[in-house]
């Protein structure tokens, strides 16, 4: 059956070259959805406090607050697709804006169709949630987790991870941020860490059922796709 296609949506664009914003505008327009336009990082920051969107195009390099403070800020009271514009291309910028929380990394220069099809598939993910959810259920008093019902033989690493995953399928988890909710006491351990439960987890789900939710993104970190 083919996938139904995401509902309109209400997208806030920011960014401060006024002819980018307008073609954006315009694409986006055409495709159905409804944007809205803001070139100030912090004017951007007032919108997303009191006005509701579906998804957010924000450029790295604005004047007031940078894009990397709003995504940060973005992300402590909300899940909301945030698309990084950049015309910083090194890997590092990337990841960078990854770590801050966005859910992809678009470079100058871009097709606006490219654009368009990047909001089309990050609101599809997004909008798929609930059914993507519901195979997990976990009780983060009991550290008890069931996957289709079955229940799991978790370690507390393992519980946390898979809670990560559970909390915000499609989203790409850096190594760095699993680590980050993987320990609370300090200890010094290594990004490579994350692969080792990555793999015990993956062969406790997998003796489940055969599929594997727990994508690899080459270079950046792990995506949950159940």
């Amino acid at each position: 059956m083919t996938p139904a296609a995401p509902a309109p949506a209400h997208v806030l664009i920011v960014e401060d070259e006024p002819k980018l914003a307008a073609l954006l505008v315009d694409y986006l327009s055409a495709a159905g959805h409804r944007p809205t336009w803001v070139d100030h990082g912090t004017r951007a920051l007032e919108l997303l406090r009191n006005a509701h969107f579906d998804a957010v195009l924000l450029d790295l390099t604005l004047p007031g607050t940078d894009g990397l403070d709003v995504c940060r800020a973005l992300r402590e009271s909300s899940d909301m697709p945030v698309l990084m514009i950049t015309a910083r291309v090194e890997e590092i910028d990337r990841l960078i804006g990854l770590e801050a929380g966005a859910d992809d990394y678009i470079c100058k220069p871009f097709s606006p169709r490219e654009v368009v099809a990047r909001v089309k598939a990050v609101l599809r993910r997004t909008q798929a949630r609930p059914a993507l959810a519901a195979p997990v259920l976990m009780d983060a008093a009991t550290f008890a987790a069931f996957y289709h019902g079955v229940p799991l033989d978790l370690t507390r690493v393992e519980f946390r991870l898979l809670q990560a995953f559970w909390q915000a399928p499609g989203r790409v988890f850096s190594r760095n941020q699993l680590l980050d909710k993987l320990y609370d006491d300090g200890r010094a351990v290594t990004d490579r860490t994350v692969d080792s439960h990555i793999r015990n987890l993956r062969r406790k789900l997998q003796a489940v059922t055969a599929e594997d939710p727990i994508r690899s993104i080459y270079g950046v970190g792990y995506r949950w796709e159940a």
